[in-house]
């Protein structure tokens, strides 16, 4: 199976070509913030070249879906399926905080994973899992405090940009973290490689924990005629 996966959901616009036959992997992560709409097509194309692939060679694309910058999920989810459209492939949609645990479950799944995003305002995107991947705590955003109560219970790895924020709120009575591994964006050769897992495709939609910062001004709104 050959997979295009791409992420752009946080501080990082990232592309890469996973061939599960093959053992091959082609793929580029470049640190941003913003400018990802400019930077994804041509990322891609140098990805694809670097795989010596065309877009009909792939048999899927995969997608981070967030949580995550707004502006980011819908450039990667929009390029997501206009290649899924153009090239008659279907797509997946993965989560973030599942592509930052993916490395840790598979090198250790007896031993918990939490994954928190900074969602900023002092709140986190937050899931922990349990032994064997399970989901403990569902998605959802959290105050920092609350996030590390949540979490505390018994030894913990922490991993993703919120990962020291709430490492620095745990609970004085609970065993200390065992891992703190800040990281701004999840590792897309893990996303390739859970876009190959997948079990089921369809159309990529946002994950959203919460409302956007910008909000419309009803007063600001021009009477209709």
């Amino acid at each position: 199976m050959r997979v295009l996966a791409i992420d752009t959901a946080l501080e990082a616009c990232a592309a890469a070509v996973l061939d599960t036959e093959r053992g091959g992997l082609a793929n580029e992560s470049l640190p941003m913030v913003r400018g990802h709409a400019e930077a994804l097509m041509p990322l891609v194309a140098r990805v694809m070249a670097q795989a010596n692939a065309q877009f009909a060679d792939l048999d899927r694309i995969a997608v981070t879906i967030g949580p995550g910058s707004f502006t980011g999920l819908r450039v990667g989810i929009a390029a997501a399926r206009g290649i899924s459209l153009a090239a008659r492939r279907p797509s997946v949609g993965l989560s973030t905080l599942a592509a930052f645990a993916a490395p840790y479950i598979a090198h250790d799944d007896s031993t918990a994973v939490t994954v928190a995003i900074d969602a900023r305002h002092d709140h986190v995107y937050l899931q922990v899992f349990g032994p064997g991947g399970r989901t403990l705590v569902a998605p959802r955003i959290a105050g920092v405090k609350d996030a590390a109560r949540i979490s505390a219970n018994g030894p913990a790895r922490i991993v993703g940009s919120g990962a020291q924020m709430l490492a620095a709120a745990w609970p004085a009575d609970e065993p200390a973290p065992k891992v703190v591994d800040v990281q701004s964006a999840p590792d897309i050769k893990w996303v390739a490689r859970l876009g190959a897992a997948a079990t089921s495709t369809g159309a990529p939609r946002p994950l959203y924990l919460r409302q956007p910062d910008a909000q419309p001004q009803d007063a600001a709104r021009l009477p209709r005629r």
